[in-house]
């Protein structure tokens, strides 16, 4: 076969390729540069200041705004159960400027409000899931019993003399107690607060028999002898209660730990939705920002866009019937 010669580049030609190559690589914009506008990263959070959901936000875009060198700033758009900021983020558009510290709430108001002015999944991009937090059920010292099997036992026989004390109609605390009577036949009377601390305060008071509670707002309440623990909602015992048994040893497969994750808007651009998932991830694994979930009673998770999602869809699914049994209706 005979081949053609090719004279060699003259010196005039490696030099013009050499400047469409570097013109080529300066102008190529990253995914970033393609979809943000000039501004901070605001972090909407649907909750009061001073919750766990607007603390792990705080902390977590702390992180963030130094790993993507961008300034980020928290805005508490508390109400409707996390419904007013999630309307605001799945409204907003995906240029990654705009993000949601949402928590089980996400989940819950699915089924819990007759309709919702966005999808919870179509209209967000789930990033990642910064943490879960399992909580203990207490009873006030007078109450006779000392653990779950115990207070199956005594409530059995006892139907409707037995009460739970709930932070909030249709929260994840509520209904770790509606699960906790589904899955046992109990029938255990709720009486509705108005925040988690004045339930606490009156199961203290012995005004309310039982609560399921945040392991922050009882750890020094049971250490003092002031609250009795019964058992905790995780899959496993808590190494801060190693004799409290889990729920799940006496009812096999009950567990109800609420949980905290960051959401862009939906539509986003794939490029942009990783990045903003690898920088979460990063500040999740971060030594500050886990000591900031270990001080709230909480566990690290960190899982990716994919994980996160999945696991949202579940949750919806099951908390729909858990919704469905207590009967809850918004507030």
């Amino acid at each position: 076969m005979k081949h053609e010669y090719q004279r060699p580049p003259t010196r005039r030609q490696w030099l013009s390729h050499g400047v469409a190559l570097l013109g080529a690589s300066c102008i190529a914009p990253s995914a970033w540069a393609q979809t943000a506008t000039p501004g901070p990263i605001r972090i909407l959070v649907g909750a009061s200041p001073g919750g766990s959901t607007d603390t792990l936000a705080r902390a977590v875009g702390v992180e963030m705004g130094r790993l993507l060198g961008r300034q980020v700033i928290v805005e508490n758009r508390a109400g409707a159960g996390g419904n007013l900021a999630a309307d605001l983020v799945a409204k907003a558009p995906p240029d990654g400027n705009t993000l949601l510290m949402s928590f089980t709430s996400h989940a819950i108001n699915a089924s819990l409000y007759p309709t919702l002015p966005f999808d919870p999944v179509k209209d967000f991009t789930a990033l990642t899931c910064v943490a879960t937090q399992p909580s203990v059920l207490v009873a006030h010292p007078s109450v006779p019993v000392k653990d779950v099997k115990e207070l199956i036992d005594y409530a059995k026989t006892r139907p409707g003399k037995l009460n739970f004390a709930i932070g909030g109609v249709g929260s994840s605390l509520h209904l770790a107690g509606d699960l906790f009577k589904m899955q046992s036949g109990l029938f255990i009377v709720n009486i509705p607060y108005r925040g988690t601390a004045p339930a606490v305060q009156d199961v203290i008071a012995g005004q309310v028999d039982l609560m399921f509670a945040p392991l922050v707002n009882t750890l020094p309440n049971i250490r003092a002898g002031r609250l009795k623990a019964l058992g905790v909602t995780s899959k496993q015992r808590l190494p801060q209660f190693p004799d409290v048994p889990a729920i799940a040893e006496v009812l096999p497969g009950y567990e109800s730990s609420a949980w905290f994750g960051l959401f862009a808007p939906g539509r986003m651009d794939p490029t942009l939705s990783r990045r903003l998932t690898d920088a979460a991830r990063q500040a999740v694994q971060s030594a500050e920002v886990r000591r900031r979930i270990e001080t709230d009673g909480a566990t690290a998770v960190g899982n990716s866009s994919e994980e996160f999602s999945r696991f949202v869809q579940t949750e919806i699914e099951r908390w729909g019937k858990v919704v469905r049994f207590s009967g809850a209706k918004p507030e």
